[in-house]
């Protein structure tokens, strides 16, 4: 059965950008759907929630439309006794409220240059919208929808996918949250970073289980920066100080251009959960560009020393070539591509050494693991093939092997989660799970079921969606029996 629960009329031409039409194209309708067509089967021990977020414009963009611009969007599908429905709404913002009451784009776009006369807005300077459309997590019984250049955490109602309002943490935080924020599962607290053009320009930060504020720490770095992920263990965290930020020069005169200094090191901060700056010891290797991590966690090597060990996707082009005569979309374009290789990181906490390795070759990138064992050693990754999201491989870094799914022709999926098993006994025991948006049925979606085991493999089951699914950013998977306490 479908339910239309709205539908918003979409103002926009763009007939030269392809991240408005196609495939990536908005849609207009908010639905429920249940008990959806299934080719093959959903296995009965698949139980929870599968949520990713992405970017939905409404408007017709003030300048050059960004991917990253877009209204944020939540589309779900919840699996229950071998059945499924899914929904999507759109993330209500304070800037989706604001624009829809004045019919049309207030605030300009990521390609555009800032513009004084628009209202107070969010990111580096205050000029952007906070769209809160890049990552969803899920803490304190809620999804949180957070924005790719620090914004406002808002909250969401998991199943109903209701826009609760702004994430406050009891009135404790301070400023603003990074998209990448990471929820610990044996603690349940959670961590995020907050980055700015101004001082302080990096904050570090743990939220308790009951969403409270609990720690709150300036972290000094040498000026403005643009850190896009973070990683943790049971003892520590990681934050990253990388030579990719923007033009120190041309920000002063309020231009935003981002610059890779491959002369720089790259730095990594290693310090306590509740550590502050003073506890911090800098770890360095060579110049690079980290946009997302796979997972890392604590362990003694050959030496008897202590190391923290970090797997991460290294971009291969930190700062991609592209002609000015090509214009600025292809500028975009090439960014977009994330070309990055799976690599792995040690820093020696006895000698203060640190080390980085390459794992493989192969262009992947939106990695995702277990979330049931962040910060614990893992064995297993789930990478999108990349630049064209064509396909899934999962890596087994123990034994340095790999296998691959491929969605088919005109079909395309980016980060893909892991869903363990009512019952699961180890760490692979489970599915995954996607979104692919297809070319050749462009006026439906489709959710496949892999077996986590044999990624390889046919999907256990096709799940149809009564409407196109386009495609977006990041996600979370929850366990049914998290989201029923």
């Amino acid at each position: 059965m479908l339910t239309v629960e709205s539908e918003i009329a979409i103002d926009i031409t763009a007939p030269d950008n392809p991240f408005l039409r196609g495939l990536f194209g908005p849609v207009g309708r908010e639905i429920t759907a249940d008990n959806l067509e299934v080719e093959g089967e959903i296995p009965r021990d698949l139980y929870g929630s599968y949520l990713r977020n992405g970017p939905n414009p409404i408007f017709q963009p003030r300048g050059r439309y960004h991917w990253f611009d877009g209204d944020g969007m939540i589309h779900a599908i919840h699996f229950e006794n071998g059945r499924a429905s899914y929904r999507n709404r759109w993330i209500r913002t304070e800037g989706f409220v604001a624009e829809r009451q004045a019919r049309h784009a207030i605030w300009p776009g990521l390609m555009d240059k800032p513009d004084p006369s628009a209202p107070r807005g969010a990111g580096s300077d205050g000029w952007l919208k906070d769209t809160a459309n890049t990552d969803v997590v899920y803490h304190n019984g809620h999804a949180l929808a957070l924005w790719y250049q620090c914004g406002l955490p808002y909250k969401i109602d998991a199943f109903t996918l209701e826009t609760l309002g702004i994430e406050t943490f009891s009135g404790g935080l301070k400023r603003a949250v990074s998209a990448h924020a990471k929820v610990d599962p044996q603690t349940g607290e959670l961590l995020f970073f907050d980055y700015s053009t101004h001082a302080p320009f990096l904050t570090y930060n743990v939220v308790s289980p009951n969403g409270e504020l609990i720690h709150h720490a300036p972290i000094d770095v040498p000026g403005p920066r643009l850190p896009h992920d973070m990683a943790f263990t049971p003892r520590y965290s990681i934050l990253m100080d990388l030579p990719l930020f923007w033009d120190p020069e041309l920000l002063r005169r309020g231009a935003h251009k981002v610059t890779f200094y491959p002369e720089m090191q790259s730095r990594f901060a290693v310090l306590p959960r509740m550590g502050t700056n003073t506890d911090v010891r800098w770890f360095e290797t060579s110049a690079c560009y980290i946009y997302h991590v796979v997972n890392a966690w604590e362990e003694t090597n050959s030496a008897g020393a202590d190391e923290i060990v970090m797997d991460a996707c290294r971009v291969v082009q930190p700062e991609p070539s592209a002609r000015r005569a090509d214009g600025e979309l292809a500028r975009m374009k090439a960014f977009l591509r994330l070309e990055a290789q799976l690599c792995r990181w040690r820093f020696n906490l006895a000698t203060g050494a640190a080390s980085e390795e390459l794992l493989d070759d192969a262009r992947t990138e939106w990695p995702t693991i277990n979330r049931a064992r962040m910060g614990r050693r893992t064995r297993y990754a789930y990478n999108s093939c990349v630049p064209h999201f064509e396909g899934i491989v999962k890596y087994d870094v123990e034994r340095g092997s790999s296998e691959k799914y491929l969605f088919g022709p005109g079909r395309t999926a980016n980060e893909c989660p892991f869903a363990p098993r009512l019952g699961a006994r180890d760490e692979d025991d489970g599915y995954v799970v996607a979104f692919v948006a297809d070319a050749n049925q462009p006026e439906r979606g489709e959710v496949i079921i892999l077996d986590a085991k044999n990624i390889g493999g046919a999907p256990i089951g096709r799940v149809k969606i009564p409407q196109r699914v386009p495609v977006g950013f990041h996600t979370v998977w929850i366990p049914g029996e998290q989201m029923r306490t």
